[in-house]
């Protein structure tokens, strides 16, 4: 009988032939549509698409801005090609959009328009919360206030009472319409990605728990230039640790003072902080700043040495001694070359 006996049947091919007509005409249809010419004046043009628009809000937003003609062959389209829930938020260039395919092809697989933001080493969330404002008009109270809200610190995991020192500097690509809370939730994953569980396990091994690890590499990311210098100033003040003696360290002054940055003053060292680490023995609370990689890595492999003081050169650089009498010896050399600086500058 053959595999189709129903085509011996006098009626059987012509509706073959019928039904392979409806399937040609529904392909065709639909090529048709997919295809359907959007005749607008543009070579390029921007679009933004909000964060849970429907496909009928799209539609309505891509006719308003003149990129549709037929508002409905779009819609058609979409649903023919399944992207109804596929097409993301974001602000997209779209390059000669004449017709649907042109359209929904570089709103499903193009790439949102991207701003670019670069975070330095030793930025506080402060000045952080300046940038993001800057660069992507986020309102800095409101990225400070998160910074320090404590539901939102604990799903993010780091263990800490604020962000400050766990915001990672780098450079990164936000989109225009992200939320406070997806732009700090990329830079804390960028943070763990850098801190691995050997660096953890490095730090437990030394006595720290990771926000002191981090607190103290903070304070190296405030007071080094050069990298050459870091392991160096963390020996500094893994010796004092080691001693019982203060750590005495100029950044965590700067960080509790309201004009910071400028030269330190003797009443600055009297104030009653738990950063001051004038007055008070141990790391302070918290991180000062946000350090980078380098200064993590020096806070847990300092050089090897019998330093306990050092100070500023005048160049960048430090003068390490191991006593304080060479420590004087060291100030009184930096101050002659500040009195030269003055004189030049009057």
């Amino acid at each position: 009988m053959g595999l189709f006996p129903f085509l011996n049947h006098p009626l059987g091919k012509p509706a073959l032939v019928l039904l392979g007509t409806i399937v040609v005409s529904i392909f065709a249809f639909h090529g048709t549509i997919v295809f359907w010419p959007q005749d607008n004046p543009f070579e390029t043009t921007q679009v933004e698409i909000s964060k849970g628009a429907s496909l009928a809000a799209i539609g309505s937003k891509l006719k308003e801005q003149k990129i549709l003609t037929n508002e409905r062959t779009f819609l058609m389209a979409v649903r023919i090609l399944g992207h109804e829930t596929n097409i993301p938020a974001g602000k997209f260039t779209l390059l000669d959009p004449k017709n649907n395919y042109q359209i929904i092809r570089q709103l499903v697989e193009g790439k949102p328009v991207l701003i670019k933001v670069t975070l330095l080493e030793g930025w506080t969330m402060y000045k952080i919360s300046e940038a993001l404002e800057a660069k992507l008009g986020l309102n800095k109270k409101g990225v400070l206030a998160l910074c320090k809200n404590r539901s939102f610190i604990s799903k993010t995991g780091i263990p800490s009472k604020s962000l400050e020192g766990f915001l990672f500097p780098d450079t990164y690509l936000f989109q225009e319409d992200d939320s406070p809370e997806d732009v700090l939730t990329q830079i804390i994953e960028e943070y763990k990605k850098n801190i691995s569980d050997d660096l953890r396990t490095r730090a437990d091994e030394m006595g720290f728990s990771e926000l002191e690890m981090i607190t103290l590499a903070s304070i190296i990311e405030g007071e080094a230039i050069y990298d050459t210098e870091r392991s160096i100033i963390s020996a500094v003040y893994h010796n004092r640790l080691k001693l019982g003696m203060k750590l005495q360290a100029d950044p965590t002054i700067q960080y509790i003072i309201k004009d910071s940055p400028r030269r330190l003053l003797n009443r600055d060292l009297k104030i009653k902080s738990p950063y001051n680490t004038y007055l008070y023995d141990g790391l302070p609370p918290g991180p000062v700043n946000n350090p980078g990689k380098a200064s993590i890595l020096a806070a847990l492999y300092p050089d090897k040495n019998d330093y306990l003081f050092f100070v500023a050169r005048g160049d960048g650089y430090h003068t390490f001694s191991k006593t304080k009498e060479e420590h004087n010896r060291a100030k009184k050399a930096f101050q002659k070359v500040r009195r030269k600086h003055r004189k030049k500058r009057g």
